[in-house]
């Protein structure tokens, strides 16, 4: 009997790979911190940012990818590092006045309102510069570095920030652009240096390129329907942003009910393109489970 999606020990596994992920990522922080010329203060800040919380999410993507395609996950963890500092700057400068403006996150300051808006902005410039470093590791460099200037750069991550800030997502394709390039650009880039680690073969890396898509627009639609309702507290995010902004959500141009079908829509093409992968791709199969169950409001925190 084939072993599914809804057996796998979900929970366990992401706190398996948060450990390895927080491990790696505290030892990247304690290199950088020991650099020469590194001020100790920005070596606070940036330690802050990258270890206050949070599930690993990208971080396991790339093990996980690493692992479905055959290879040794401890080989991806420069991989792991590199996402979770670019998600992590993000976050420092998404919580600044100039954009969210918001003071907490994950039930503290956020770093603004711990160390100033300089440093915070500077610690944050630190992360995507040192993110790049680790992801040189894993060859060939010029890949995966490529890879991740794509994803974070002007027509992924940035851009997406540039047209929600600018309150360009008025309709809901102009709404899931944005949560394609905020928000899955960076789950493909996760999965793909996993894979990268691996030395996965095309098939391989296309089947799981094109998992992160639907996954990441799947997770941000189900994330702002938990906003929506009052409770983002398992997604890691505050749950007031948005209305304070007055953004548009999937959840408030399509409403409740027709945002909950769309995640399952796109779950459904997550898992299908993962059928090309053996068995090693089952905890993808039950993140994308579990994300779908998430949107449904069937999860008890």
């Amino acid at each position: 009997m084939k072993p599914d999606a809804s057996d796998f020990d979900l929970q366990s596994a992401l706190t398996d790979w948060r450990k390895l992920a927080d491990q790696a990522l505290s030892q990247a922080l304690d290199a950088i911190a020991a650099t020469p010329g590194c001020p100790a203060k920005l070596a606070e800040a940036m330690r802050y940012a990258v270890l206050g919380g949070g599930k690993r999410l990208r971080p396991a993507l790339c093990l996980a990818a690493c692992r479905a395609c055959g290879g040794d996950a401890s080989k991806a963890l420069d991989g792991a590092v590199a996402v979770e500092f670019v998600h992590a700057y993000s976050l420092v400068h998404d919580d600044l006045p100039a954009m969210d403006d918001d003071d907490f996150r994950r039930g503290r300051p956020t770093c603004h309102k711990q160390f100033g808006e300089a440093l915070a902005i500077l610690a944050g410039d630190a992360l995507l510069t040192h993110a790049f470093e680790f992801a040189a590791r894993i060859p060939p460099a010029q890949a995966a570095v490529h890879l991740l200037a794509q994803a974070a750069g002007a027509a992924g991550m940035v851009g997406g920030q540039v047209n929600d800030v600018d309150g360009q997502a008025l309709s809901l394709e102009a709404v899931e652009s944005v949560h394609r390039r905020k928000t899955a650009c960076m789950m493909e880039a996760s999965v793909g240096l996993g894979a990268l680690a691996a030395n996965a073969d095309e098939k391989q890396t296309e089947a799981l390129t094109s998992y992160a898509a639907a996954l990441g627009l799947a997770f941000q639609i189900a994330d702002d329907l938990l906003a929506h309702e009052g409770d983002a507290s398992e997604l890691g995010r505050p749950t007031d942003s948005d209305q304070k902004q007055d953004r548009r959500t999937h959840p408030r141009l399509a409403g409740l009910d027709a945002s909950r079908e769309r995640v399952a829509e796109i779950i459904d093409e997550a898992l299908e393109s993962l059928r090309v992968l053996g068995p090693e791709a089952l905890p993808l199969r039950a993140l994308a489970t579990f994300v779908a169950r998430r949107a449904e409001g069937s999860i008890d925190d």
